[in-house]
């Protein structure tokens, strides 16, 4: 199996954008603009997204995004099951990354199939995080990603930013390789402040890129910029005919 570090070494250093989609067309748009650097789904991302089945799914998306990593989760409580999974899923392809809740819905730990997909060379993605001791512990299993739901969070009534950053801060004082992915983004705003607490990456869905770039004012400077451009151009074509040396 290939080495799940491979996966993050260019995270070093670097905050990075994941598209929260399946929907190929808008991942090769925002992947032809250079701000995506890989990419999370799930079962129900998929369905939305009008993926049938998620092995063909899966690869046309890995096809799309190169070495970039691509997450995609297991559908079972059951451990055996969540490891047949989660080995099937990473021989697709080399890229893929394997999501594993840190507990079942009855409440169960899944840090031992996050420690056995680990040794046997597979990234996984903690996912359903909500807690700093959720957190800290996926990464002593030896998750690759550890992912936050703010939203989520933010329901419970905790703040998120907090949370992301006491995790970034004893991942960066521990040396841990794990990265926090920032996920369950429901305002453009979710985005800003886990940006601002120290997430590693943060997996936005696509509706919010364009509200990220675009701004009412930016449109007004720039038609401003143009219509000066357009007459200093043709006090400039005068002045060039009038400096002219008369034939």
């Amino acid at each position: 199996m290939r080495s799940a570090v491979g996966l993050v070494e260019d995270a070093e250093g670097t905050m990075q954008i994941f598209i929260d989609s399946a929907d190929v067309k808008q991942i090769e748009m925002w992947l032809g603009q250079g701000i995506v650097d890989g990419a999370t789904t799930n079962p129900s991302i998929m369905f939305k997204d009008g993926v049938a089945d998620i092995e063909a799914g899966a690869l046309r998306i890995c096809k799309v995004l190169g070495d970039r990593p691509l997450s995609v989760e297991v559908t079972s409580n059951h451990h055996e099951t969540m490891l047949e999974q989660g080995r099937l899923f990473a021989a697709w392809a080399r890229n893929i990354v394997v999501k594993i809740p840190i507990v079942n819905e009855f409440g169960e730990s899944c840090l031992g199939v996050i420690h056995q997909l680990k040794q046997d060379g597979i990234a996984v993605n903690a996912t359903a995080i909500l807690s700093f001791n959720q957190a800290i512990l996926s990464a002593k299993a030896g998750a690759t990603y550890v992912s936050i739901f703010a939203g989520r969070v933010a329901d419970e009534g905790n703040d998120p930013a907090v949370v992301i950053r006491n995790v970034r801060n004893w991942l960066d004082e521990w040396k841990s390789p794990a990265r926090i992915i920032v996920g369950s983004i429901r305002t453009v705003m979710d985005i800003q402040s886990a940006a601002l607490a120290g997430a590693h990456i943060i997996t936005i869905p696509p509706q919010f890129l364009p509200k990220m770039v675009d701004h009412r004012y930016t449109r007004e400077t720039v038609r401003q910029f143009v219509q000066d451009a357009e007459k200093t151009l043709e006090q400039m074509s005068k002045a060039k005919v009038c400096a002219a040396p008369a034939g």
